[in-house]
């Protein structure tokens, strides 16, 4: 049985070493080419957070320094989306650079669900292919066979919960459905927890954060890449002794207080072991807010949120910091998809793509503001479960829905209750995300040429992955 304490950190005997193999990167010049050694890769993927959730994208009611120190350090991106706004699909997506409907990956998997086909190959295989440490602590939730879970997908080490919190027997809506497996707490190829129960959730973070930070430390004289998917702020909420009430705004603060924290602290250990300069640090969210949890749901200026194609489901905060070549306290607006992720990391660790087609693209020039650059999609898609729901102007400028039904929220819950949503239909619809971001006015009549590219790419799409 897992204990609510974990082991002390391991201080890495290598930190002379780690200093004097990445001093060259110190004085390299804001967005300046990646050469000499590899860098580490830090990516934290939460789970539902909103847009508004953490400064610098919104001014909160609850402190979130770390975070605002990482977009201080790095670049922020107020335009970064995920092809679909829904756990399972978007980690897949995140994990192999690969759209829902090439790697077959679509909505929210349950319990012992095979989930993603091993032949699509993983950033963490990918890497591992090429030397690097890796590691895996949250919720996993891309497949519970032995396959498909992530000592077979690439990570040496991991922990965490292989589907979302809240599939287990205390789930509010459907207990007798739910409690029909337990919700397992796995360290590697052994389950160390066979129930969780609510005496463990309010640790998860804080595991998670020092599994984390006892990697780092025992790995600084490699290149690693540490994949941090939270199973919070996932409903149900749940949050450690340290930070129970410390918001003054009820638990979804509090949580979002312990999330920042955790962010401190793997900040700090790549600080004290010498490679925080040799780092890229990825921040961001599955999906937008699941907003039929009322006040135990984030935040978004958006439309909608989670499950829903418009912005407030697929857009997703996201700051990166890598010193020395991402200038920092910088913003971007330019538009990428998570899907980009992989081959920009294939990039810039000299790894090799894997030889089937993925969706992704390099770029890199964009996340680095390299002048006056392109996106190279043409376009961009998204879908739910297992309907494309509309495309994006590779430029982000466009964005065009195709008819659809959708949820929308009229009564939301509280306390952990779930509210009630009522279905909508939306039918061709274009909107002009420079003026327009929130999706009020449909544009089609008013440019029907961008409207026609736009259609032509939906059905070139459509043809491709879903006749």
């Amino acid at each position: 049985m897992k204990g609510t304490t974990k082991k002390k950190y391991i201080l890495s005997i290598s930190i002379l070493l780690t200093l004097m193999v990445f001093s060259s990167c110190d004085d390299a010049e804001p967005g300046a080419e990646v050469s000499g050694s590899q860098p580490n890769i830090v990516l934290i993927f939460l789970d539902d957070a909103g847009f508004a959730d953490f400064q610098p994208f919104a001014e909160t009611r609850y402190p979130t320094p770390n975070v605002a120190t990482l977009a201080e350090e790095g670049r922020s991106f107020y335009n970064f989306y995920v092809p679909s706004a829904v756990c399972s699909a978007s980690r897949a997506a995140l994990l192999t650079g690969t759209y829902p409907e090439r790697n077959g990956l679509f909505g929210a998997h349950a319990p012992r669900q095979r989930g993603l086909d091993p032949d699509f190959v993983t950033i963490g295989e990918m890497l591992q292919d090429i030397g690097y440490k890796t590691a895996s602590f949250g919720k996993w939730h891309i497949g519970d066979h032995p396959e498909t879970r992530p000592p077979e997908r690439g990570f040496d080490e991991s922990s965490g919960i292989m589907y979302s919190n809240d599939m287990w027997a205390d789930h509010p809506e459907n207990p007798e459905y739910w409690g029909q497996w337990p919700l397992q707490y796995w360290e590697n190829r052994e389950v160390s927890i066979d129930s969780v129960t609510a005496a463990d959730q309010p640790y998860f973070t804080t595991w998670f954060t020092e599994d984390s930070v006892d990697f780092i430390n025992r790995n600084s004289d490699n290149p690693l890449f540490l994949y941090v998917p939270h199973p919070m702020p996932h409903v149900p909420l749940f949050v450690s002794e340290k930070f129970e009430g410390a918001s003054g705004t009820g638990i979804y603060g509090d949580v979002m207080m312990e999330l920042d924290w955790s962010v401190g602290e793997i900040m700090n250990a790549l600080e004290k072991n010498g490679i925080k300069e040799n780092t890229i640090v990825i921040f961001t969210s599955d999906n937008g807010p699941w907003l039929s949890y009322g006040n135990h749901s984030g935040q978004t200026p958006y439309r909608e949120g989670k499950g829903t194609s418009f912005d407030g489901g697929i857009r997703s905060p996201l700051v990166i910091s890598y010193p020395g070549h991402i200038e920092p306290n910088t913003v971007s607006h330019d538009t990428f998809f998570s899907i980009d992720f992989m081959p920009t990391i294939a990039k810039l660790t000299g790894a090799e793509l894997p030889g089937y087609e993925i969706d992704g693209k390099d770029v890199w020039d964009l996340i680095i503001g390299n002048g006056d650059v392109e996106n190279p999609h043409d376009y961009y898609a998204f879908t739910f479960n297992q309907e494309l729901q509309g495309v994006f102007s590779g430029d982000g400028k466009w964005k065009l829905l195709v008819p659809h039904n959708y949820r929308t929220v009229v009564r939301g819950g509280k306390d952990g209750q779930a509210g009630e949503y009522r279905q909508a239909r939306i039918d061709t619809v274009l909107y002009d995300m420079v003026h327009d971001p929130y999706e009020k006015i449909n544009v089609i009549d008013e440019y029907p040429e961008i409207a026609e590219e736009l259609i032509r790419f939906a059905e070139k799409h459509k043809e491709r992955f879903f006749d």
